[in-house]
This record gives structure tokens, sequence and C-alpha cells, in this order.
């Protein structure tokens, strides 16, 4: 408990009101502030992704050398890392803190191209070499990319390869999605037990797919909620403009939609644009009612991503 009070204070939400080793309000408090400031679900529980962001959070570039290995590292500095590499024209990718195999390549041409040793780790050489060359940073390859990629494909769902994952009890409503977006030409890869976080980002990264669609069931009243990928140092502008898309399609059907930007490990270690849709379904009164509707909630999903892919292309 001291560690976890120590991380907090270090990263800028101290504890203040609890002893030192005592988990009580000011340490809950702390925590809901270091989750909102992550992107985490914000509910001072310290669990194992607050813990980790936490861990990760603690590294500064330099503090360690960087290079890809099985599992991949994480932390801040990694994220540090691809920012700047980014910021050179090197694309590293999402910076989403993870050293991955494009964060790999990155680093390998930005050594070759600044004559270091071509090995693809970062050590105080590299370090160097990336200080020296500070001043020159000027934008983010990685979201100029994004957009591209959008912007380049077809002006519709046609032979887009979509995941669409969905959460155990509105199984009806991913199966009228599946369909309405396959009427649009979509190649559509559908999982009913998509449930699991960790199953999702396996199966969609394997895929390849080119947007990932997350369809989770919500207890909790009030709007229908949707998440794109978004840290305190990157932000999805296709997930975000994908997730806006998807709103403004929605908001004849619910009552309100709320859109924002967190870093749940789904959106975050997805390799593609990824967008998760949380619908409420407290009561079973609210259960038939989203039975009921899931053809028109799902024509309205097909809607938006098209719409929004219309408005990148049409904005060239």
């Amino acid at each position: 408990m001291r560690d976890l009070q120590q991380r907090l204070a270090s990263t800028g939400h101290p504890v203040t009101g609890d002893p030192p080793g005592r988990y009580g309000a000011a340490t809950t408090d702390a925590v809901k502030s270091f989750q909102a400031a992550r992107r985490l679900r914000v509910d001072g529980i310290c669990g194992p992704q607050t813990w980790a962001a936490l861990v990760e959070s603690g590294f500064q570039l330099g503090d360690r050398m960087l290079y890809l290995r099985t599992p991949h590292l994480r932390g801040d500095d990694i994220a540090e890392l691809q920012s700047r590499l980014n910021a050179l024209g090197f694309d590293a990718g999402r910076e989403d803190g993870i050293f991955g195999p494009q964060t790999a390549r990155a680093l390998t041409e930005f050594q070759r191209n600044c004559g270091v040793a071509v090995d693809g780790i970062l050590g105080p050489d590299t370090l160097a070499a990336l200080e020296r060359v500070r001043s020159l940073a000027a934008g983010s390859v990685a979201s100029v990319r994004e957009r591209d990629r959008l912007e380049r494909e077809p002006v519709s769902l046609t032979r887009r390869r979509i995941y669409l994952a969905v959460g155990p009890g509105i199984e009806m409503l991913g199966i009228a999605a599946r369909s309405a977006l396959s009427s649009h030409g979509a190649h559509v890869i559908t999982d009913l037990e998509g449930g699991d976080d960790a199953r999702v980002i396996e199966r969609a990264n394997g895929f390849e797919a080119d947007l990932c669609l997350v369809l989770h069931p919500s207890d909790e009243p009030g709007p229908c909620r949707i998440h794109f990928f978004e840290s305190p140092r990157y932000r999805s502008e296709t997930g975000s403009r994908l997730a806006h898309g998807l709103a403004s399609a929605l908001t004849d059907v619910y009552r309100s939609v709320d859109v924002s930007g967190h870093a749940f490990p789904v959106l975050r270690e997805t390799r593609m644009p990824t967008v998760v849709i949380e619908t409420p379904v407290g009561d079973p009164d609210t259960a038939g009612r989203l039975a009921e509707r899931a053809p028109l909630i799902a024509r309205r999903i097909a809607d938006g991503l098209r719409q929004a892919i219309e408005v990148a292309v049409h904005a060239r």
C-alpha cells in the first residue's frame, strides 16, 4: 500500500489524508485522479490495469535500454520515444507506449539515417542522437498516415475488413450489425463471445482488420457511450472521427450519446482504429426494447461508419 501511495505521489497525484499504508478515502480519490489523467476507467480501485499504468508511468526516456522482445516492453519512456520518432518523420505508429515491431522498424530507420549502430536498440548513443535532432521535430507522422489510410480507401464500407466483437446478452444486436455492415459490402468477422478484451485484441490483430467495432452491454443507467483510443500523449484521429460519426447516427435511437477518448486495453492494443459502443441494457424492459430495436440500431451503426468515411474522403 505504501508503494501505491508513493507511486501516486510521483505521478502528481499525492495522497493527502490517509496515513501511510491505509487505503482510505484520500487514496481512493488519488487513484481516481490518476485514472482520469490516464484515460482509464475511473472507479478508485487499483486493479491490474491501473497498477500496470502506474508502473509504466515511472519510466522516463533513458532509464533503460529499449528493444523488441516478447512480451513487448511497455512504459511512458516508449511513448516518448514513439512521439519523438513520429515527429521526426519515422513512423513508429500510435504512441501507445508499447515497443512493438513498428516502433522497432522506425528506430532502426532512424539509426540508419543518423549514422549510429543499426541494432534496433535504444541505448546511450541512439538516445544522444535523438537529443541532437530534437529541435527538428515537427508533428506526428503517425496521425497523418492514419488519416491518409482512411482517406485512400473506397468511399464506402465495401471491402473493408471489420472485426465485430459482441459482449454477452446483446447477441441479437451483433447479428443485426453484421447483416447491416455486410449489406454495405464490408467483410465482417463476428465474435459473439467478444466480452473479453484479451480475446478481442488477439483475434482482431490476427484478422488484420481495417476497423474493430466492439459492442458492450452496460448495466449503468444513462447515455449510450462511445469510446476511441486516446492517451495523455496521443489521440487516434481516425477513431475519433468514426466515434463521432456513430454518435451522430445514433442520436435518434438513444436519448443521449457520449463520446470520449480512453486508453482501455482493447483500444490501446488493437493495431487498427477501434471503437467501443457501450449500450445501456440495465433492466429487463430496457433489454427487451434493445432486442426490438436491434435492426434499427444496426442500420444506424452501419450508416454512422459509412458517413464518417465519406466525410474523411471528401475532406481531401
